[in-house]
């Protein structure tokens, strides 16, 4: 999350930051059997993720944004499965239905969740799509774990290449906005996630914006269903972490989604960004929409997620 609008929800609930929290990335997960069941995957360092897994043909798989769950995804997959697809979407580790552990709240442990999933349902030319920080996931599985099991990638109002301010990424965001949305999480974790549903997140801020009260409750609900400590390290994870080498490793056909007046994730710096990175990339702009426009503009994604898949 970031940007001028996020900056001033996180103001309106200041505190001092939980200094040192954040779990470092680690390597990738010992060796032990992955327990599943028909909605639930235990991982080898002992994670209990839940999952859905909807229809038959082509698996999609579908990795959600900061600080919700699989939910988040029900219009794409509901349209998806409909039209012949086989529909896969999990609760990010802390997040949803999954366990909360304490530690391995990073991208390494979120890609490498996803791959466990990914061969524990045995899926072979899968589309995979990731929604805000879920598309650094994305982007992080491919550069741990490679294409082999890949036929498609899409980035959705992604974070990639990377959202902070660098020395050699200047058009980043300070790191002040992601040390507001730390303060905001300490102060008022409840208001901070209102704050954001109500205003940025959906352009709801804007002049004249048609404001849904029932997707403000969604994606409230949604984030306080997850961990604190696991959404607090998650800022860490989203904003800093490095995505430009993974989407060096992209060799699959990609399409990139955003809207131009996200204020969350400024396009300039992350969908354009990323689709300079990724050879052969197809970015498409939505003009007017915001950082949410999986639901905002939910038909025009239903519909250009179905194009791409079936292309």
């Amino acid at each position: 999350m970031g940007g001028a609008s996020m900056a001033a929800a996180a103001a309106a609930v200041v505190a001092v930051p939980m200094a040192g929290l954040s779990a470092s990335a680690s390597a990738a997960p010992a060796a032990r059997p992955v327990a599943r069941t028909s909605s639930t995957l235990t991982t080898r360092d002992g994670v209990e993720l839940y999952y859905k897994d909807w229809g038959a043909g082509q698996p999609i798989v579908f990795s959600h944004g900061w600080p919700l769950n699989s939910d988040s995804w029900e219009s794409q997959m509901f349209h998806l499965a409909n039209n012949g697809f086989r529909v896969i979407a999990h609760d990010r580790r802390g997040h949803g239905r999954s366990s909360q552990p304490w530690t391995g709240n990073d991208m390494d442990h979120y890609a490498d969740d996803l791959a466990q999933l990914i061969e524990a349902l045995d899926l072979k030319n899968a589309i995979l799509v990731g929604f805000s920080t879920g598309g650094g996931e994305v982007a992080r599985y491919v550069g741990r774990h490679g294409t082999k099991r890949v036929a498609k990638l899409v980035l959705v109002s992604a974070v990639p290449p990377l959202m902070l301010k660098t020395a050699d990424n200047p058009g980043g965001l300070p790191m002040e906005v992601f040390d507001g949305i730390r303060a905001g999480s300490v102060a008022n974790r409840s208001q901070l996630y209102l704050d954001i549903a109500s205003g940025p997140f959906f352009g709801f801020n804007r002049p004249g914006a048609k404001v849904s009260q029932g997707l403000i409750q969604s994606w409230t609900t949604q984030g306080l269903m997850a961990g604190h400590k696991n959404t607090y390290d998650s800022i860490k994870a989203f904003s800093e972490t490095d995505f430009r080498a993974d989407l060096k490793k992209f060799d699959k056909p990609t399409l990139i989604i955003h809207g131009d007046d996200d204020q969350i994730v400024p396009i300039d710096a992350s969908g354009k960004a990323s689709a300079a990175i990724v050879k052969g990339a197809k970015l498409i702009v939505y003009p007017g929409a915001p950082h949410g426009l999986t639901d905002t503009h939910k038909d025009k994604v239903n519909a250009d997620l179905l194009a791409f898949a079936r292309s």
